[in-house]
C-alpha cells in the first residue's frame, strides 16, 4: 500500500513542477499558434515577394521582401525548436513517472507474492482451526476472526492496486510513444525548415551582388527619393506650423486645456491599429545603413511600410483630413489631425477622402501606389507638434 502512495505523491509533484516550468515558459498551445501565425506571415510575405520580383528582378523592394522572408523563416525555426524542447521536457518528465511506478509495482508484486505465501499456510484448514482455537478468551477469538477478514480484503486491495499500477503504467508508456513521434516530425520539420532558411540566404547574397553592381542606379534613385522627401517634409512642417498658430489662437481665446481627443490618442499609445491589413516594417524609423551602398546612412521620420498591391490605407484613429496633396515621386499624401498629433500616410494613388472630412479609426483614406519597380509601400508617419515619433512604439500588433 504504501508504494501505491508513494506513486501518487510523485506523480502529484511532478505535476506541480510543471505547472512551475510552464507558467515561466510557453505551452505548447501557445508555440503551435505562433508556428501557424509564422506560416500565416511567411504566406503574406512570400506574396509580396512573388509581387515584386514579377514586375521587376533586383529591386531594393525585392531584397526588403527577401530580408523580412528570412526573418520570419527564423521565427518559424526558433518556433519549433521551442516546441521540440518542451517535448524533450515533458518526456524527461513522463520517463520520471514511468520509471517511479515501476519500482513501485515491483514492490507491491514483491508485497503480494509474500501474502499469498502467507495465505497459503493461514489457508491450511488446520492451521486456521488451532489459530482460533487457540484464543485466551471470547473477544480474542472475535479480534482474530475479523483478521483474518481484513487479511483477505487486503490481498483483494493489493491485487487491485497492482492492476491500477499496471494500466497507469501502460498508458504512460503509450503517451511518451506518442510525444516520441511528434519530436521526430518536429525534428524533420526543422531539418526542412534549416535547407529553406540556407537557400533564403544564398538568394540574399546573390541579389545583394546584383544590386550592387547597379550602384549609379541606386544613387539616382536616392537622389530622387531625398528631394521628394525635402518636398513632403516642408508640406508637413508648414500644415504642423499653421495649425499650431490656429490652435494657440483659439486656446487664448477660450483658455481651453489640452483636448480631448489629444489625450484620447496618447491614451492608445502601442495600441493604434496599423495602417494596412498586411505587410512588414522595410525601413524603420530614424538613422540606419542603405542596404546596398556602403557609406550612405538613411534618415526616416517614420517607417516605410512594404505591402500588396493595391492595398486599401486606413486611418489609425479618429480625427479630421487636414490635407491631401501629391508629393513627385511618392504620389498622394493625406495628413490627418488628432488634436496635437498629426498622422501622415504617403504612397497612394487613389484617395477617397478630402481636406475638413471627419474620419474614423480604421477608415479607409485609399489605396497604395505600386511604383515602376513593382514595390507596394507607404511611407507612415505619427508627429506630436512638430516632433516626429517613432510610429511602431505607437503601432499595436500586425
Amino acid at each position: 500500500m504504501n508504494a501505491g502512495k508513494n506513486t501518487l505523491l510523485l506523480v502529484l509533484l511532478i505535476i506541480l513542477s510543471s505547472s512551475v516550468t510552464f507558467a515561466q515558459k510557453k505551452t505548447k498551445t501557445q508555440l503551435q499558434r505562433e508556428k501557424q501565425e509564422n506560416l500565416e506571415k511567411i504566406k503574406e510575405v512570400e506574396k509580396i515577394l512573388s509581387e515584386t520580383a514579377a514586375k521587376k528582378k533586383n529591386s531594393l523592394g525585392e531584397l526588403s521582401a527577401l530580408n523580412q522572408r528570412i526573418v520570419e523563416q527564423e521565427k518559424l525555426i526558433t518556433s519549433i525548436k521551442s516546441e521540440i524542447s518542451l517535448l524533450n521536457a515533458e518526456i524527461g518528465e513522463n520517463n520520471d513517472i514511468i520509471q517511479a511506478l515501476e519500482v513501485d509495482l515491483a514492490k507491491l508484486k514483491k508485497e503480494y507474492t509474500a501474502m499469498l505465501f502467507a495465505a497459503q499456510k493461514a489457508n491450511n484448514s488446520t492451521t486456521r482451526l488451532t489459530f482460533l482455537f487457540s484464543s485466551k478468551s471470547f473477544d480474542q477469538l472475535m479480534m482474530r476472526l475479523r483478521y483474518m477478514e481484513q487479511y483477505g480484503e487486503t490481498r483483494k486491495l493489493q491485487a487491485d492496486q497492482i492492476v491500477k499500477v499496471q494500466d497507469e503504467l501502460s498508458g504512460q508508456v503509450r503517451v511518451i510513444v506518442g510525444q516520441r513521434e511528434e519530436k521526430n516530425k518536429l525534428l524533420s520539420d526543422q531539418l526542412e525548415e534549416n535547407d529553406n532558411l540556407s537557400n533564403l540566404k544564398k538568394q540574399q547574397s546573390s541579389l545583394v551582388k546584383s544590386l550592387e553592381k547597379e550602384e549609379k542606379k541606386l544613387k539616382r534613385d536616392l537622389d530622387e527619393t531625398k528631394k521628394a522627401l525635402a518636398i513632403l517634409d516642408k508640406k508637413i512642417n508648414d500644415l504642423i506650423k499653421e495649425e499650431m498658430e490656429r490652435e494657440a489662437k483659439a486656446l487664448a481665446a477660450t483658455s481651453t486645456k489640452k483636448s480631448v481627443l489629444s489625450t484620447s490618442f496618447e491614451e492608445n499609445k502601442n495600441k493604434l491599429p496599423w495602417p494596412v491589413g498586411s505587410g512588414f516594417v522595410s525601413q524603420k524609423f530614424g538613422r540606419q545603413n542603405h542596404p546596398v551602398l556602403k557609406g550612405i546612412v538613411l534618415q526616416n521620420d517614420g517607417v516605410n511600410i512594404q505591402t500588396k498591391e493595391n492595398e486599401k490605407v486606413k486611418a489609425v484613429f479618429e480625427g479630421e483630413v487636414r490635407k491631401v496633396a501629391f508629393i513627385p515621386t511618392f504620389g498622394s499624401t493625406v495628413i490627418i489631425k488628432h488634436g496635437e498629433y498629426f498622422s501622415v500616410y504617403t504612397g497612394l494613388k487613389e484617395v477617397f477622402v478630402k481636406t475638413g472630412q471627419k474620419v474614423t479609426t480604421s477608415q479607409e483614406i485609399g489605396t497604395v501606389i505600386s511604383n515602376n519597380d513593382g514595390i507596394s509601400e507607404l511611407r507612415f508617419r505619427i508627429h506630436k507638434n512638430t516632433e516626429a515619433l517613432d510610429p511602431q512604439a505607437w503601432l499595436g500588433n500586425m
